[in-house]
């Protein structure tokens, strides 16, 4: 019997966590019978009681597997993580709890699987969301597409289902904070995108907010893209261009005679504050790069975590490695 794994992040997700481990259930036993699952919830130090539910429904259900982190160390890097604790022969990366990517298209995506696609992925065609959202979302793939070196579907996110060995290729990777969706487009592998509608959350709160979701985007951006750089190289040519031209008219138009302004002043005043902001602006692109690499090199665990449930763990205590390594301080077994 082969075996299919689910993981499920969440955070402050007490209204939605029995429903999604209810809904996933239902789903095996009535469309796939014959596959044997794993559902791995990660809990991301929630405070209310997300953990208390979830500790039930693995006592119940030995499928069941939690893993409570010490901390919030942030979606991706906890999603992650999660991915480490997955035995299955095919895998769905991420189904929320709050079920905005559909797990009724899950059985589809393992008939695909089996049919010798090494990656289905999920692509949401239809968002239940507002013009705003959209635009920036379409703007951002864009900038990433034009210059990355695979392609990365506009509408495709982390609800995808890979086989056993993409899932080793995307956990073979050492980054500090991991573009899942960007990881799994990089390792290529033969591939199908499924699209769906998106749905709004019906419960609870989303914790993505828009500050979250810009730190996402532009951890891809300068984590799969040269377009921060290759945007200093193209603004300095401009700037280079433009101050020759601005050059030749200042010297054209003190022949003509034209302007009253005392000579050098207006050179002067949009050299100061077109130069300064175009340095600020490549100073905080730089200081992007150095910030990255710096938490890459600092080594430590990606991830800490506090509580593993329904999980076989032989060594309580593991020793901090290096880059994306997890610590584990206990083991609590259902």
């Amino acid at each position: 019997m082969k075996k299919i794994s689910i993981m499920s992040p969440c955070f402050n997700e007490e209204d939605n966590v029995e429903t999604c481990y209810e809904t996933v259930k239902a789903i095996f036993d009535r469309e796939l019978p014959g596959y044997e699952r794993e559902h791995i919830f990660v809990d991301n130090c929630s405070s209310d009681r997300t953990v208390d539910i979830l500790r039930d429904i693995a006592a119940k259900d030995p499928c069941v597997k939690v893993v409570v982190n010490a901390r919030n160390f942030g979606v991706f890097r906890s999603s992650f993580n999660g991915l480490r604790h997955c035995t299955g022969d095919a895998t769905v990366c991420i189904l929320p709890v709050d079920l905005q990517d559909p797990p009724e298209h899950i059985p589809e995506f393992v008939k695909l699987w089996e049919s010798g696609y090494d990656v289905v992925a999920g692509a949401r065609s239809t968002r239940e969301e507002g013009f705003f959202l959209r635009t920036a979302r379409k703007a951002f793939y864009r900038i990433v597409n034009a210059l990355s070196d695979f392609e990365l579907s506009p509408d495709v996110g982390e609800f995808q289902l890979i086989d056993r060995k993409v899932l080793k290729a995307v956990l073979s990777h050492n980054d500090h904070y991991p573009y899942i969706r960007g990881i799994i487009a990089s390792v290529g592998f033969k591939r199908v995108i499924i699209p769906y509608t998106w749905k709004a959350r019906k419960r609870g709160v989303s914790k993505h907010n828009l500050m979250i979701m810009i730190d996402q985007a532009l951890n891809a951006i300068f984590a799969f893209t040269r377009a921060p750089m290759r945007a200093c190289t193209f603004a300095g040519f401009g700037i280079a261009i433009f101050s020759i031209l601005f050059s030749i008219f200042s010297v054209f138009a003190w022949f003509m005679g034209i302007g009253d302004a005392p000579r050098g002043t207006t050179t002067i005043i949009v050299a100061l504050f077109f130069l300064s902001g175009i340095q600020l602006l490549f100073i905080g692109m730089l200081g992007e790069y150095i910030t990255s690499i710096h938490n890459q090199v600092r080594g430590g665990p990606m991830v800490i975590e506090k509580e593993l449930i329904n999980i076989e763990d032989e060594t309580p205590i593991k020793a901090v490695g290096g880059k994306g390594s997890v610590a584990s301080l206990a083991a609590h077994k259902a």
